[in-house]
């Protein structure tokens, strides 16, 4: 199976690994043509605004909303999760996939970060690192909520689209990746 990871900014090198560890082919998306050879796609932690603006330039967002819509796959981490929101406070929007409302930054700065167990549905416990992460402040109604921190949604899930405010990547975790893997198959 061939894992795409959006690798315009942020830590796609970790991504690539969990899917590598996971035992899929992973494949850095940065064109449409490598969008289009994926069975699904792994959205990294990294700056939203810089990855928003090299996804514009580079005529990827129609494309990704579009395989969304088709059913791909689709796993956004910290700032791939703002990227999939809906609505994001003070901010704009770029995909629009999930059905949430996101406010970024909201667990501090970068010397406020930390890391948390979480347990997460379907999955089990997973080593969240939260670098200033995004916090979900609302869910639609076709949300399914994996996980909490706090009592605040940080895994969320609708329909092939997943998303968590932290990055497993980041701790060495693939079983997110093989969730995602799980859902192309």
């Amino acid at each position: 199976m061939k894992a795409g990871v959006l690798a315009l900014q942020g830590d796609f090198r970790e991504h690539a690994e969990m899917f590598s560890q996971a035992g899929a082919t992973p494949v850095l998306v940065r064109t449409t043509e490598e969008l289009a050879g994926v069975d699904c796609l792994a959205i990294p932690g990294g700056e939203s605004t810089a990855i928003a603006k090299l996804a514009v330039s580079r005529g990827l967002v129609e494309p990704i909303r579009k395989r969304a819509v088709d059913g791909l796959p689709i796993f956004g981490t910290c700032a791939g999760m703002i990227l999939m929101a809906r609505e994001v406070e003070g901010g704009e929007s770029l995909l629009c996939l999930l059905d949430i409302r996101v406010e970024r930054n909201a667990y501090g700065r970068q010397m406020d970060s930390f890391e948390a167990d979480l347990d997460v549905r379907g999955v089990g416990p997973v080593r969240g690192v939260f670098i200033r992460a995004p916090r979900v402040a609302s869910v639609g109604r076709d949300i399914d909520v994996l996980a909490e921190f706090d009592g605040q949604p940080v895994v969320v899930q609708q329909g092939n689209l997943v998303a968590a405010a932290f990055h497993p990547e980041i701790a060495g975790d693939p079983r997110l990746h093989e969730r995602l893997l799980h859902l192309a198959s």
